[in-house]
């Protein structure tokens, strides 16, 4: 037994073995990985234990690409770009945003994920799916709450979420909490209030259905995030006067032209 592990006060850790010449994340050889894994199956990885499969991998890097920015109106990119006006370091203004990422911004992950094991469970009881997707709506109406990760305040049909459904579908994911949120859907349309669901609520559902922890969840909103969130950063302390008025309901966009991918 090794002195740190005899000392009753050391931390111990699972997650990744240091020695002199060595690091080992989950048992595997960093320097093994590297050049080989993506980093979605990396995060995959970390956070569950074991590597995913190549095709659970390619969904994670797409969940990781869908919300690395969404523009400079979000609460997160406000907080940073805010902070970052006032001469603050890089490292402070990002984590002004990350610390923005809770129940109401980012945190539909989460909140969809629990709102659909409700209504997995309704089901399992032995409610049809409708009845349970509504029963469901009801609790979360009678408590003055929403229903997380459907309806979006940009997008009618974010593409966002037919894409990673589709990613999804190819990678052979599927099962109950999709069928949840296929049922929430009809749901809101019976009562003539479409509310499709979107890219946060999409995640919700895919990371419940691979067996993701609901607590690490949002976790993976904000490790999409960080990139947006330096770049927000970068281009206020580069561009834009100190200390200046931030509206957060007026912004435009001056970057390249639509350009396509070359396959």
């Amino acid at each position: 037994m090794s002195e740190a592990a005899s000392n009753p006060n050391a931390w111990t850790t699972a997650i990744t073995e240091i020695k002199p010449n060595h690091v080992a994340v989950r048992g595997y050889d960093i320097a093994q990985l590297m050049g080989r894994i993506s980093f979605g199956q990396a995060v995959y990885l970390i956070l569950r234990g074991e590597l995913p499969t190549p095709e659970v991998g390619r969904l994670m890097d797409a969940m990781l690409v869908a919300s690395i920015d969404h523009g400079a109106t979000p609460p997160s990119a406000l907080a940073a770009r805010t902070v970052a006006s006032t001469g603050a370091s890089l490292s402070a203004a990002v984590a002004s945003g990350i610390m923005s990422i809770n129940t109401h911004h980012g945190g539909a992950i989460e909140n969809c994920a629990r709102a659909l094991a409700e209504v997995v469970e309704t089901h399992k009881g032995g409610d049809e799916w409708d009845d349970a997707a509504a029963h469901v709506l009801d609790r979360l109406k009678a408590q003055g709450q929403r229903m997380a990760g459907f309806g979006h305040r940009y997008h009618t049909a974010d593409p966002r979420t037919a894409r990673l459904f589709e990613l999804a579908a190819q990678a052979g994911v599927g099962g109950e909490f999709f069928d949840a949120a296929r049922a929430v859907e009809r749901c809101f349309a019976a009562a003539g209030k479409p509310l499709p669901i979107n890219v946060d609520g999409a995640i919700g559902v895919i990371l419940a259905q691979l067996g993701f922890e609901f607590e690490v969840m949002n976790g993976l909103f904000m490790i999409a995030r960080t990139p947006g969130l330096v770049a927000h950063v970068r281009e206020e302390q580069s561009r834009m006067k100190p200390m200046r008025k931030i509206d957060p309901a007026a912004h435009s966009y001056d970057g390249p032209p639509g350009r396509s991918l070359r396959t």
